[in-house]
């Protein structure tokens, strides 16, 4: 992750405008302008890191908004300490030596963006982990914070899963919208197959039934997406797309838990998206405490 991108510097400014970092009423109130402050982020649970590039970037960015800041932020990690990195309960994912004024007055952009990419991070990891084995590979989807999608994708990344299309521009993805108002499946192929942006860009359908998946394979889908279906009736489409005469790869998606992945695994797909893992991770519980430097 190129924490210095302009987009990651834009979100991250956001985050500390929304706050009005640079205007702490309570820090400006109680702590002296010259405190030195060493602070300790701590996990307070099991999980998979994801974030932790970001927190010098955030003094970075603070320091820029407000141009009183002297010095510049001592920020260190353990080197087993890295994004993607398995963290266990009270394990320390940082120290900081700066103004403790900053220190404060940056701690809860710091904290929201760990905890909830570090929850992604781990729920991305439980999926990739129930699928040990097979040949399934875990995909996010665009079900994303909006504004916060390049992070909530690169906290799938560091989870172990892969990512799906990043936007809309981003490949042909023909949902069931799509085929309603193209007059179905079979049109809406050909007028994608028509207007395809030269080789590269793949045509994927979502399909619902095996009659709909023998459509798709007849009429050029490069992907196809098995929407809503049993694990059951996954491993019958596996297997009536095991005879097309060209690989199509297939992706499972919708009502998928870490309950049943596995079983959709087995089932033989090649890909899993699952929208949970950027529209409903559980934040991660973590902490900052500072004292005196």
């Amino acid at each position: 992750m190129d924490w210095n991108s302009r987009k990651i510097t834009s979100i991250l400014e956001n985050a500390l405008l929304e706050d009005k970092a640079t205007n702490d009423a309570t820090t400006h109130a109680c702590i002296d302008p010259r405190q030195l402050g060493l602070a300790l982020i701590r996990s307070k649970q099991d999980c998979v890191l994801a974030g932790v590039g970001a927190i010098s970037r955030i003094f970075e960015v603070f320091a820029a908004l407000d141009r009183n800041v002297q010095g510049t932020a001592e920020v260190t990690c353990h080197p087993e300490v890295f994004d993607g990195v398995r963290l266990h309960k009270g394990q320390v994912v940082a120290s900081i030596r700066h103004n403790a004024r900053v220190i404060l007055s940056c701690e809860r952009v710091i904290l929201n963006l760990l905890q909830r990419l570090s929850g992604t991070a781990t729920l991305t990891r439980k999926f990739v982990d129930g699928i040990s084995g097979t040949k399934a590979r875990i995909l996010d989807t665009r079900k994303t914070v909006p504004g916060l999608r390049v992070l909530d994708k690169y906290a799938v990344r560091c989870g172990g899963g892969q990512n799906h299309r990043l936007d809309l521009s981003d490949g042909v993805l023909i949902k069931n919208n799509h085929i309603a108002l193209a007059g179905g499946i079979v049109p809406a192929l050909e007028r994608a197959l028509k207007n395809q942006q030269g080789d590269h860009q793949t045509i994927e359908i979502e399909v619902r039934s095996l009659e709909e998946l023998e459509l798709a394979m007849q009429h050029g889908a490069d992907t196809i997406l098995l929407d809503n279906m049993t694990p059951e009736l996954v491993r019958q489409a596996v297997e009536l797309a095991s005879k097309h005469s060209k690989k199509i790869p297939l992706e499972a998606s919708g009502g998928i838990t870490l309950e049943n992945v596995r079983a959709y695994a087995e089932a033989g797909v090649d890909f899993i998206s699952i929208g949970a893992l950027t529209h409903s991770p559980v934040a991660i519980d973590m902490n900052l405490r500072i004292e005196p430097a």
